[in-house]
């Protein structure tokens, strides 16, 4: 039926909280969870100590790995209701752009490119937009130990990039929320709220949601 929703993509810079809201929705919703692997990637330690170095492995083991889980997907028959990933595909560019050199960029494009034509799309992305504060704190307060040496300054020019991308995008309908005052996994209201919006029918190429709750002052 047009206007349904089916498969539902979140996306968000580090800290943003979108393997939360994937695995809570579909706590909620059913259907098949597919999450992205970043443990199984055995640069990412050393990218985060030493970018230059170890940058393009980082970027062709997430982009390899990332193509293998998806194409699975839509390859093999989905009776689950809902099929809910925590990334899209695509956002696999954000980082190629921030971190390769010229020549690695043009290899890694030709890749990514051919790759890309053979995935199915999402009916939905939702991309949870944070302040450099808000997902800073995010990042400390759950402590993974390879994400210690991550400098705001990463996090910064990340942000901005993911907002440059997600403010072109248009590949599939985005529902982009503003995140920074919300606590979906702490108040269930928030949460509430959120799936309603993501479960409204008829979603327009791009929407804007600023949740009427807010964080208390003092959270």
């Amino acid at each position: 039926m047009q206007g349904e929703i089916h498969y539902i993509a979140i996306e968000g810079v580090i800290g943003a909280g979108k393997t939360s809201l994937a695995r809570l929705l579909h706590e909620r919703l059913g259907g098949q969870l597919v999450l992205e692997r970043f443990e199984e990637n055995p640069f990412l330690e050393r990218f985060y100590q030493n970018p230059e170095r170890y940058a393009f492995q980082t970027q062709l083991f997430f982009l390899l790995t990332r193509f293998k889980q998806l194409q699975a997907l839509s390859q093999q028959e989905l009776f689950a209701d809902f099929l809910i990933t925590d990334y899209i595909f695509e956002k696999d560019k954000i980082f190629a752009h921030l971190n390769l050199q010229n020549d690695e960029l043009h290899l890694y494009d030709m890749l990514a490119a051919n790759m890309e034509k053979s995935l199915a799309r999402p009916d939905l992305v939702v991309y949870l937009q944070s302040s450099v504060d808000r997902l800073m704190q995010n990042i400390r307060q759950r402590g993974r130990d390879f994400e210690r040496a991550m400098s705001r300054k990463y996090i910064s020019d990340l942000n901005d990039a993911y907002n440059y991308f997600f403010f072109r995008y248009k590949s599939t309908p985005l529902l982009i929320v503003n995140a920074t005052e919300i606590d979906f996994v702490k108040h269930e209201d928030h949460l509430d709220e959120l799936i309603r919006e993501i479960l409204k029918p008829d979603h327009v190429a791009t929407e804007y949601y600023t949740p009427m709750s807010r964080l208390p002052r003092d959270s």
